[in-house]
């Protein structure tokens, strides 16, 4: 028996595993977290987590792809409710806004991880840039349903303002940072709705 029941269905071990070092990963950084700690909190032998993860690489992998997977999931259930595209964009600004409220938020799961992985030909932060990549690919289609004008600048846009926000949010008021955030996108929103707007770079400007 390796990484799931014979049955199919996941090991209760490797799950537990999982659920263990979610937390502690996300609360206290990836290096700082050692083998011994997340078996002793996960009450499993080292056996055990080796036999459901070679190294500790492929459980942070893991830990990466259940957040990327939860996220998706949120995604997907906005998009199925079949509202306007710009009522769904609101709401993916609020699912946002509340992991920011939420108890124990220290930033973006990913943001933190490339930190702490910056060699980007690392297959951890691979898996950073793939997800942002999907997440960008997704706000930008939701754009181009809003209006005729190219999506790409608004996709971009909506992006930074999230990071900036995850950034705010766990280093300052989480409400006043989910309240400027919210009115970021209401302004992005009323910017696509103006027939035959385009942003001017700034030596644009000076011509």
């Amino acid at each position: 028996m390796t990484a799931t029941e014979t049955s199919g269905r996941p090991s209760e071990a490797r799950e537990r595993l999982l659920a263990t070092a979610t937390g502690i990963f996300y609360a206290s950084g990836i290096h700082s977290v050692g083998v011994e700690r997340l078996v002793a909190e996960a009450k499993v032998t080292r056996a055990t987590f080796y036999r459901h993860f070679p190294s500790k690489e492929d459980l942070v992998a893991a830990y990466l792809q259940r957040i990327n997977q939860h996220i998706r999931d949120q995604h997907e259930r906005a998009v199925s409710g079949g509202k306007p595209a710009a009522d769904i964009l609101r709401e993916i600004g609020r699912q946002i806004v509340a992991d920011i409220r939420s108890p124990g938020f220290r930033g973006c799961a990913f943001l933190n991880a490339a930190a702490e992985y910056p060699d980007a030909d690392h297959p951890v932060h691979q898996l950073v840039l793939a997800h942002r990549e999907w997440f960008l690919a997704a706000i930008t289609s939701l754009f181009a349903r809003t209006h005729d004008s190219p999506p790409e600048g608004s996709g971009r846009h909506f992006v930074m303002m999230r990071d900036g926000a995850m950034a705010a949010g766990y280093l300052g008021d989480p409400i006043v940072t989910g309240e400027t955030f919210l009115n970021s996108i209401e302004g992005l929103l009323q910017v696509r709705a103006v027939d035959g707007v385009r942003f001017l770079l700034p030596t644009e400007t000076q011509r």
